[in-house]
């Protein structure tokens, strides 16, 4: 039952990935169509990032009421009906209306199963769970690029994706009698536990804002090239809106793979140092597309940050109970995935506005930044916490 519906939490992290990098893709297409300035998408991405801050903040209310299985369904619903009205989106604003959905479903899917897995699971199954997360976000550009060139555009392939999101939410009803079978030893076991700890108390713990700086630097870097990679490409490398959004799903396709592989080198290399060679890997992604060569080194540069993006994230969600002990892991879970969606929600804006006045060139050295910045704080949270 527990092999079992670990199953069903990989098929969910599908559903999570799969709009993730869709709006990316297409951009370029849909600014043109809606006559809007490309900066407009990072409030696109605003409104959904903040959505899933809101929703990931109530999640544990949400959890301990209803369920993570009902949660989990509920919120998939949340994600799968706005990519189906989104065909029907006559201009850019009511694509920001149906984004307030979006997130809300994606914060609440993303905080019950995450801490539900760091929890339960060894290393190698969350590294193998974000993998699958990377299955979504590599199809959904796929799915979406080819749709660009045909009759009914992005707007097909947002209907496409949508009645994917629908299946899966059949899947998860099914399975909600597995999942109250299995929480409810887990609700008597909550019932006893003392009240969280304050937030005050948590950021006082050594280590711990390093530890929130690091979570936002991560998601800023995998939000900001997903979103504006497309539109790097074909603004300032001049290539095909289509291949661009291909390259870009090969950007989520080195996530996806790097989680994989990740998850049998976990019994090898502990969490700090999957976290270091990662760090180390996107640094060389971003270098290479600053070189002036051809277009496949940019192809290189992409998949190199894809690549060194997929252990950090799963490694530093399970290294937390180690890092601040379990009694606070959950408290400490929470606002680090809050930092996280703060970072994914302000940082890619912020290059669009720059790159409006600067232009994209400035792309490679911006992530290439943040992961410095990522980098050195975690360096330092492990130095803090390493007793």
């Amino acid at each position: 039952m527990f092999s079992g519906l670990l199953a069903i939490i990989y098929i969910a992290f599908i559903s999570l990935g799969l709009p993730d990098a869709i709006m990316g893709s297409a951009w370029p297409l849909i600014h043109t169509e809606l006559a809007i300035p490309v900066s407009f998408a990072g409030v696109f991405y605003m409104i959904v990032s903040g959505g899933t801050i809101i929703s990931s903040f109530f999640s544990e209310k949400l959890i301990r009421r209803f369920g993570t299985g009902v949660v989990t369904a509920f919120s998939v619903t949340l994600t799968a009906a706005p990519l189906l009205l989104m065909r029907f989106a006559p201009n850019f604003w009511v694509i920001c209306l149906l984004g307030i959905p979006l997130g809300l479903g994606a914060g609440a899917v993303d905080a019950a199963l995450n801490n539900f897995v760091a929890l339960h699971y060894a290393a190698r199954h969350m590294n193998w769970l974000h993998c699958f997360w990377g299955i979504g976000a590599t199809a959904g550009p796929f799915i979406m690029s080819f749709f660009l060139a045909r009759s009914g555009g992005w707007r097909t392939g947002y209907t496409v994706i949508g009645c994917a999101q629908a299946v899966l939410v059949l899947m998860l009803i099914i399975s909600l009698p597995a999942w109250r079978k299995i929480e409810k030893p887990a609700k008597d076991k909550k019932s006893a536990q003392k009240k969280p700890t304050s937030v005050a108390t948590l950021l006082s713990i050594k280590g711990a804002k390093p530890a929130l700086l690091s979570f936002f630097c991560y998601c800023a870097v995998e939000a900001t090239a997903g979103l504006w990679g497309a539109s790097y490409l074909v603004i300032y490398r001049q290539l095909s809106a289509e291949t661009a959004a291909q390259w870009v799903s090969m950007y989520y396709f080195g996530i996806a793979a790097g989680r994989f592989i990740t998850g049998f080198a976990s019994a090898k290399f502990t969490n700090n140092q999957l976290i270091r060679i990662g760090q180390c890997t996107a640094l060389a992604g971003a270098a290479l597309l600053l070189l002036p060569f051809g277009a496949y080194f940019q192809l290189a540069g992409l998949m190199l940050i894809g690549l060194g993006c997929a252990p950090i994230y799963p490694a530093m969600l399970h290294e937390t109970p180690r890092r601040f002990g379990e009694e606070r892991s959950q408290g400490i879970m929470g606002i680090q995935m809050s930092c996280a969606y703060v970072g994914s929600t302000f940082m890619p804006p912020i290059f669009g506005a720059l790159a409006t006045h600067i232009g994209f060139w400035f792309f490679p050295l911006y992530l290439a930044a943040l992961v410095i910045l990522m980098l050195v704080t975690s360096e330092r949270v492990a130095g803090l916490t390493r007793k």
